[in-house]
């Protein structure tokens, strides 16, 4: 008799996850209720990112490189030209612009990215014991990344050094460097413009 007794005051207390029996401060059970035509066309519609064909959204890559190539091109080109203390330079034209961009559907959400290779034409002035010198020159970015912008580097390839001295060379290169805040700033635009699509 005492085991059917501990059984029985064990059962009271033990914890189950699925209550059967209905109590006072219960909230009431769910009715089911048939939708109106009216309720239906009253729910919000899924955002559809992607393709017709890909009503799930599951996955999708579509390419940007044309796009993105002549928009990049377009950013750098329009950056005109930085005033230094001892002349000035302005980019010419982006001599190389290759890589490739892409947009990605996964699981209806949309994801960026590209990785672009650039060199940029520059054309300068600068002064250097009271003679005017132009030099010519190319910037070159070897791996421009989406999100990576505050590790881009600058490569600084002279044209015409013939005659100039260690320091000028090394004047002129510190002073082309200045050019990584507006390159930056483009390229930021860009990315900007990239998730936009």
């Amino acid at each position: 008799m005492e085991g059917g007794g501990v059984a029985e005051k064990q059962q009271q207390t033990s914890y189950t996850y699925w209550v059967r029996e209905a109590r006072e401060d219960a909230a009431p059970l769910p009715v089911p209720r048939k939708l109106s035509a009216d309720d239906i066309s009253k729910q919000p519609k899924p955002s559809i990112l992607g393709s017709v064909w890909n009503q799930a959204g599951t996955w999708e890559e579509r390419n940007l490189n044309s796009w993105a190539s002549n928009r990049i091109k377009e950013l750098l080109g329009s950056l005109g030209s930085l005033e230094f203390s001892g002349g000035n330079a302005y980019i010419e034209e982006v001599s190389k612009c290759s890589g490739d961009a892409f947009l990605v559907t996964v699981r209806n959400k949309k994801r960026v990215g590209y990785t672009y290779e650039l060199t940029l034409k520059f054309k300068g002035e600068w002064l250097f014991q009271g003679e005017k010198k132009k030099i010519k020159g190319h910037l070159d970015i070897h791996e421009v990344s989406f999100g990576e912008l505050d590790d881009l580097q600058i490569e600084i390839r002279l044209s015409e050094e013939k005659g100039l001295p260690m320091e000028d060379k090394m004047l002129v290169c510190t002073d082309l460097r200045l050019f990584l805040t507006p390159i930056r700033e483009q390229l930021l635009k860009f990315e900007q413009e990239l998730k936009d699509r």
